[in-house]
């Protein structure tokens, strides 16, 4: 029941006999009450709860089974789904934050094809493209079982608010069904376009193709994995980087973007220790967003120090007077907002760039 939606909902019951508006106290369980087991829903007929299940999820496309779940010693969730095809993927929550708010990032492919070196996901290959409902559920389940959460502890308000698209895979390579996914976790579970953030190594044609989109996508927050500001540099690190016209037609596309939709731009930058964390490299980057006319109050650097994969034994994390020495050089030489991310759930492998399957 996590993805069925409220019509297809009614088109199943009214063909099981029942009145319409039993459809609808089931979808208010569901969204409301975070309740998705039949039987638990107290002011639908019993016939109706004992209707088998299976033809719930099937006719809804519900698809995920929870293959394990790690929690972090910061409270951070990590839980493996396995398909129905047998693909792994994985999906975090993050929390809670002030007032009971929490955060979930979102795979929107299994495996990735990009290539970026230092990521885990990158590093185990392409396998394929989410469907809808499979990136839709991922939101759902952690969005009723919150909600249940917070029924069943009352002095407790727990919600989830906002979503990231940073999990396994490129967002953009996939879009059709971020697009599809991203309208219903507006509609159907009330998250705004505002609080959905699209991660990007840099699908220049799609990212055009988002601000020009005639759906929600244009309000929704874009940001971009750059790590480097210079063509030789990242095409080591982002193989992609060559494939879609390097930073010339990268740097480009954001300007467009900007001026175009009055949105803010997050340059992501993993900080490798004596790779891309020094001053001079920051003051690359500066030039570089100078270069490209980018509005400065419209850019936002965030920066972490690279999260450990098995793949990539060749980078350290910078240390945090690095991490203060870049960001300082950005804020004060260049007027750029430059912010350090909180590094989450690294314990468990699920921190930026550790997600696999």
């Amino acid at each position: 029941l996590h993805t069925i939606t409220q019509n297809e909902l009614e088109l199943l019951i009214v063909s099981w006999g029942y009145p319409k508006f039993r459809s609808k106290q089931i979808y208010d369980w569901i969204r409301s009450k975070g309740i998705t087991n039949p039987n638990e829903m107290v002011n639908i007929p019993k016939t109706l709860r004992n209707s088998d299940s299976e033809t719930y999820d099937n006719f809804g496309g519900g698809s995920l089974m929870l293959e394990y779940e790690a929690i972090s010693k910061d409270g951070t969730r990590k839980r493996a789904y396995r398909l129905r095809d047998g693909q792994l993927i994985e999906s975090v929550l993050m929390g809670p934050y002030n007032d009971g708010r929490y955060t979930a990032c979102i795979s929107s492919q299994a495996g990735c094809a990009m290539g970026c070196i230092f990521c885990a996901t990158g590093q185990m290959g392409f396998a394929r493209q989410l469907t809808s409902n499979e990136i839709f559920e991922q939101v759902s389940r952690f969005s009723t079982e919150l909600k249940k959460e917070s029924i069943q502890h009352q002095n407790i308000q727990t919600r989830l608010s906002n979503i990231v698209f940073m999990g396994m895979g490129e967002p953009l390579a996939n879009y059709n069904n971020v697009v599809t996914s991203v309208n219903r976790i507006n509609n159907e579970l009330g998250i705004g376009a505002r609080k959905i953030t699209v991660s990007t190594v840099g699908v220049v044609p799609n990212i055009r193709k988002l601000f020009a989109d005639n759906t929600l996508m244009p309000q929704v927050r874009l940001a971009v994995s750059l790590h480097c500001s210079n063509d030789l540099e990242r095409s080591k690190l982002l193989p992609a980087n060559d494939r879609y016209g390097g930073l010339h037609e990268l740097m480009t596309c954001l300007k467009d973007y900007i001026d175009t939709t009055g949105r803010r731009v997050t340059l992501e930058w993993a900080l490798i220790a004596n790779q891309n964390d020094n001053i001079e490299t920051a003051k690359e980057l500066g030039h570089l967003i100078l270069k490209y006319q980018l509005r400065r109050d419209m850019v936002h650097v965030n920066v972490i120090p690279l999260n450990p994969t098995d793949g990539f034994v060749n980078g350290q994390p910078s240390n945090v007077k690095a991490v203060n020495a870049f960001c300082h050089c950005l804020s004060n030489e260049f007027s750029i907002t430059a912010t350090p991310r909180v590094r989450r759930g690294i314990d468990i492998d699920a921190g930026c760039g550790q997600l696999k399957a």
